[in-house]
C-alpha cells in the first residue's frame, strides 16, 4: 500500500500537463503519475495534425475558431467552455514552447500555419506531421526536472476506490506479476485516454481500452455522450493492422484529394466543402461511396502536390507509406475511415471536477463540453493543456484543506481473483465485439437498422462478464471487461443515459 498527495492514472499530454503545473505549484506535494504501458506509450503521441491556437490575440480571430468549434459539434458544445479553452490557448501555448515543445515556423520567422477540415482559416501549430511526439518527449524531460514527481510504468489501474462518493484511490496490477497494489490519494486525476480499440478499425494504440471511463462509471461518475464518437476519415487501409496508420488531416489542407476507384473527387457530391469538411462528414461521405460502389476503400491522392514541401511538412507519413510500398508520390494512397477519438465520457465541470468527490478527469476520457456531438480537428490536445492547468489551479486551492483516507488493502481486495496466466478464452469474444461496434457505428452513419448489431453485442457482453465473473482475473480479461462497458454505454439509444 502506498500514500501520495495526488494520484495521475495516464501519461499523455493531459497527464503529464498536469503534474507539471502541481510540481511547480506545490513543490512539497508527492505526486504519483501511473500509466499501464511504458511511459512514451499514449494517444498523445500518435497525434499527428497539430494543436488549433489563435497566437495573434484578435478578437476576430478568437470568434472565428469559437464558430468553427460549435459548428462542427453539431449544437451539443458548450459554448462558455468552447469559449475558455479558446481563449486560454495562447497563454498554454507559450507554456508549452517554454517546457520545450518545437513548432515549425516559416523561412520568415512567422508559424507555419496549417489548415484542417471544418476550419475556416489556417490556425494550427505543428511540429512536422509528429506533432503529438514532440509534445510528449518536451513533456516528458520536463517532468524528470521536478524531485517530487514519481513515475510508475506497467502498472495497470483496475479499480476506483470510491465510498459514500468520495475518490480515496485506486487498485492497480502490476503487468508482469499480476500483483496488486493500493494507492491513496488526496486528489485522484484521470486521463486514461480514449478506447478506440473498442471497433474493429481504430488509429488508437492497443491500450486505449477505455479503463478511465469504464472505472469512473462502476464507480458511480456521470458519463455523458458516449454515442459521440469521431472516426477518421483517411486511415491507411491495410488489412490485419492494427492500429490503423492515419494519414494526417493537414494532408488535405494541404492540398490531397480523395477519390474513389474511377478518379473522381466525390466528397463534392455529399457536401460543398469537399475534403476540407469536417471529419464526420467526410466519414460519411466515405462510406456512403463505399456502399455505393462496394468498393474496400477509396484513396487520397498527393501526385499533384509539391514534393519538397510535401516531405517538409509530412515526413513520418511519406516515410511509413514507403515502409508499405505506397509512393505518395506516384501512388494512390488506400484509405477508409477508422475511429479516432471518444468525444463523451466522464462528465466534468470547468475545473475538471467529476460528479464523485476528489475524482479529476481530463484529456479524451473526459467529457469537457468542448466537442459537441464532433470534434473540430487539432482542438484536443488544445483541450487537454488549458483543462490541465485549471484543474492545477483548483487542486492547487484544495489539497490544505484534504486528508487521506485509506483501507488494508487485504479489505479492500477480499472478494478479488488474480491470476498471472493470461488465457485466451476471451479472444475470440474481442474480436467478435470490435468486429460488431465497427458494423454498429457503418450502419449508424447509413442509417440503417440497428436491432441485430445490438443484439449481436449484448450476447457478446453476457459472455464476457459470466468469463470475467467465473475465472480468475488478469489484465488481459480487465481490459476486454472495460470494452464491453465502453460499447454498452456507445449503444445505449440516448447519449445522456
Amino acid at each position: 500500500m502506498m500514500e501520495t498527495d495526488v494520484l495521475i492514472i495516464g501519461s499523455g499530454i493531459a497527464g503529464l500537463a498536469f503534474a507539471i503545473k502541481i510540481a511547480e505549484r506545490k513543490p512539497n506535494t508527492t505526486i504519483c503519475l501511473v500509466t499501464k504501458a511504458d511511459g512514451f506509450e499514449s494517444n498523445t503521441k500518435y497525434a499527428q495534425g497539430g494543436i488549433a491556437a489563435v497566437m495573434d490575440n484578435i478578437t476576430a480571430s478568437f470568434e472565428s475558431h469559437i464558430k468553427d468549434t460549435i459548428k462542427a459539434g453539431k449544437g451539443f458544445c458548450n459554448v462558455e467552455t468552447v469559449s475558455l479553452v479558446i481563449k486560454k490557448a495562447p497563454l498554454r501555448l507559450k507554456e508549452l514552447i517554454k517546457w520545450g515543445t518545437s513548432f515549425d515556423k516559416t523561412e520568415n520567422g512567422n508559424w507555419d500555419l496549417g489548415l484542417e477540415g471544418g476550419h475556416s482559416v489556417a490556425r494550427i501549430l505543428h511540429h512536422k506531421d509528429q506533432t503529438g511526439w514532440a509534445l510528449e518527449k518536451a513533456l516528458l524531460n520536463k517532468m524528470a526536472e521536478f524531485k517530487n514527481i514519481f513515475f510508475f510504468t506497467d502498472l495497470f489501474a483496475s479499480k476506483l476506490l470510491v465510498k459514500n462518493n468520495l475518490c480515496t484511490g485506486a487498485i492497480f496490477l502490476d503487468r508482469t506479476t499480476n500483483h496488486p497494489y493500493a494507492i491513496h490519494a488526496k486528489i485522484i486525476y484521470i486521463a486514461t485516454g480514449g478506447s478506440g480499440q473498442v471497433f474493429e478499425k481504430t488509429t488508437n494504440p492497443t491500450i486505449a481500452t477505455g479503463d478511465g471511463v469504464a472505472m469512473a462509471y462502476r464507480a458511480g461518475a456521470r458519463v455523458e455522450h458516449m454515442a459521440f464518437y469521431q472516426f477518421h476519415p483517411t486511415a491507411l487501409a491495410v488489412e490485419e493492422v492494427n492500429p490503423s496508420f492515419l494519414i494526417s488531416e493537414a494532408v488535405r489542407g494541404f492540398g490531397a484529394y480523395l477519390i474513389n476507384a474511377k478518379g473522381k473527387r466525390f466528397v463534392f457530391d455529399y457536401h460543398p466543402d469537399g475534403e476540407l469538411a469536417t471529419r464526420d462528414i467526410v466519414s460519411e461521405a466515405i462510406f456512403k461511396e463505399l456502399l455505393r460502389t462496394g468498393e474496400k476503400h477509396v484513396f487520397l491522392d498527393c501526385r499533384h502536390l509539391d514534393k519538397t514541401l510535401f516531405f517538409k511538412h509530412f515526413p513520418n507519413i511519406v516515410h511509413q507509406c514507403k515502409n508499405l510500398d505506397i509512393d505518395v508520390f506516384l501512388d494512390l494512397i488506400p484509405v477508409a475511415p477508422a475511429a479516432h477519438y471518444q468525444c463523451g465520457g466522464i462528465a466534468v465541470n470547468k475545473q475538471a471536477r467529476t460528479s464523485i468527490h476528489n475524482l479529476y478527469a481530463n484529456g479524451e476520457c473526459a467529457a469537457t463540453g468542448l466537442h459537441g456531438a464532433n470534434r473540430l480537428a487539432s482542438n484536443s490536445l488544445l483541450e487537454a493543456v488549458v483543462f490541465a492547468h485549471e484543474a492545477a489551479c483548483d487542486v492547487a486551492k484544495r489539497l490544505p484543506f484534504i486528508s487521506i483516507v485509506k483501507e488494508e488493502i487485504h479489505s479492500l481486495l477480499k472478494n478479488e481473483k488474480f491470476d498471472t496466466k493470461e488465457s485466451n478464452r476471451n479472444t475470440n469474444l474481442k474480436k467478435q465485439l470490435r468486429h460488431w461496434m465497427y458494423q454498429y457505428y457503418l450502419h449508424t452513419c447509413l442509417g440503417q437498422d440497428l436491432s441485430f448489431i445490438r443484439k449481436e453485442i449484448s450476447n457478446i457482453q453476457q459472455k464476457i462478464e459470466k468469463n470475467f465473473v467465473q475465472y480468475n482475473q488478469n489484465i488481459p480479461a480487465i481490459e476486454l471487461r472495460n470494452m464491453s462497458c465502453i460499447a454498452t454505454l456507445i449503444t445505449k439509444l440516448q447519449n445522456n443515459e
